[in-house]
C-alpha cells in the first residue's frame, strides 16, 4: 500500500506539502498541489482514516439521536444538521431511539468511547441527570430549551408557539378548541399544555380532556382525530396541532367526512411545510431544519475549538394566514 513518502517522491515534493494537499491546507502551490494529487490518483492512495483520527484525536463524525427516523417531523431538523455537516466535511450516525432510555445511552457511551465527536439530541429519553456525567467526554447539542442546566440547546418555545396559534383562534370568535400534542408529560407537550390552559383560562372558557390528543403527530393521527371528532357532541370548532402531518391528515379527512373546514372546523397546523401550503393549511411557521442547523454550528464550534460553554439559540415563529381558519 502507498504512503506519502511515495508519493513525496513522485510528486517531486517534500512529505510536508503532500500532508499539507491531503489535509486542504490552504497555502500550497497549484502546480505542487496538482503534482500531488496525480500522484495519489496513480499509485492510488488511500488515507488511514483509523491513524489520522489517532494523531488528530477527532473523528470527523457526530452521531444524532432522534426517535424515529421515518417521520417528517424529526427528519426536519436532521435535514438542517446533515446540509451543515456536509459544508463542513463531517459525517452523520444517525441513532433511532424508539424513546429507549437504554438507546439514548448507548449514542452517549459513543461519546464516552470516543467514537464520535459529539451528539446531538433532537429529543431526549433520559433525564438531565444521566445526560450532563457525559459532558465530560464531549460536546452535547440538544435540540429543546435545556433551562438552567448546563447544555447548550438550539430550540423552538413550544409555548410562545402554542400561544400564538391559540391567540389567533380566539381572535377569530373560536372558544371551543381541540389540540393535537406529543408525548404525554414530554417538556414540550407540557409547555404546549400551558398555553392551552392559560388561553382558555383568558376567554373564560374550561379545559376539556377529552379535546386534547396526545402522540398526535402523524398524517395518521390527524385521520384519526377527524373521526374522533365527528363524533362528538359538543364538537369542537377548530383543531390547533402540533405538526404538519396531523394539520394535513385532519384537513383532508375532515372534507372526506362533510365537514366544511373553515366553516365546520377551522385548523392550524406547524412548521409552515410545503405539504400545508399545497393543501392553503393556516400554520404556525417553525423551521425544524433551523433548529438542526443552529445545533450543528454550535457543536462544530465546540468541537473546532476544544471548549465548552452552555448556550441557548431560540429559533423564531410566525403565523402564516391561510384558507383554514
Amino acid at each position: 500500500m502507498a504512503n506519502i513518502k511515495e508519493i513525496a517522491r513522485m510528486a517531486g515534493v517534500s512529505v510536508t506539502t503532500v500532508s499539507r494537499v491531503l489535509n486542504r491546507h490552504p497555502y500550497v502551490s497549484e502546480d505542487k498541489r496538482v503534482a500531488v494529487l496525480e500522484a495519489v490518483r496513480k499509485l492510488d492512495y488511500v488515507p488511514n482514516l483509523n491513524a489520522i483520527h489517532l494523531i488528530k484525536g477527532k473523528t470527523s463524525m457526530i452521531a444524532v439521536v432522534l426517535p424515529y427516523v421515518d417521520n417528517p417531523y424529526w427528519s426536519s431538523p436532521v435535514e438542517g444538521i446533515l446540509s451543515e455537516a456536509n459544508r463542513r466535511g463531517y459525517r452523520v450516525v444517525l441513532c433511532q431511539t424508539n424513546y429507549r432510555a437504554e438507546e439514548e445511552l448507548k449514542v452517549l457511551e459513543m461519546l464516552r468511547m470516543k467514537q464520535v465527536d459529539g451528539v446531538i439530541i433532537t429529543s431526549r429519553t433520559n433525564a438531565w441527570d444521566a445526560i450532563k456525567p457525559y459532558l465530560a467526554h464531549g460536546p452535547i447539542v440538544v435540540c429543546e430549551d435545556a433551562g438552567d442546566e448546563p447544555l447548550s440547546c438550539a430550540y423552538i418555545d413550544h409555548y410562545r408557539s402554542f400561544e400564538t396559534g391559540l391567540r389567533y383562534l380566539t381572535s377569530q370568535g373560536h372558544r371551543h378548541i381541540a389540540c393535537c400534542i406529543g408525548r404525554r408529560n414530554s417538556n414540550t407537550s407540557l409547555a404546549r399544555e400551558r398555553a392551552v390552559r392559560e388561553a382558555l383560562v383568558a376567554v373564560q372558557e374550561p379545559l376539556r380532556p377529552e379535546w386534547m390528543f396526545y402522540d398526535a403527530l402523524s398524517m395518521e393521527a390527524g385521520v384519526e382525530v377527524a373521526h374522533r371528532l365527528t363524533g362528538m357532541n359538543p364538537r369542537p370548532t377548530a383543531v390547533l396541532t402540533g405538526t404538519h402531518q396531523t394539520a394535513a391528515g385532519l384537513v383532508a379527512e375532515a372534507r372526506k367526512l362533510g365537514l366544511r373546514v373553515s366553516d365546520d372546523l377551522a385548523v392550524i397546523g406547524f412548521d409552515n411545510h410545503m405539504l400545508g401550503q399545497l393543501l392553503e393549511i393556516t400554520a404556525v411557521e417553525q423551521s425544524n431544519k433551523d433548529v438542526g442547523r443552529a445545533a450543528f454550528q454550535m457543536l462544530y464550534r465546540y468541537i473546532a475549538e476544544d471548549r465548552y460553554e452552555a448556550e441557548k439559540q431560540e429559533l423564531p415563529v410566525r403565523l402564516v394566514e391561510r384558507s383554514t381558519v
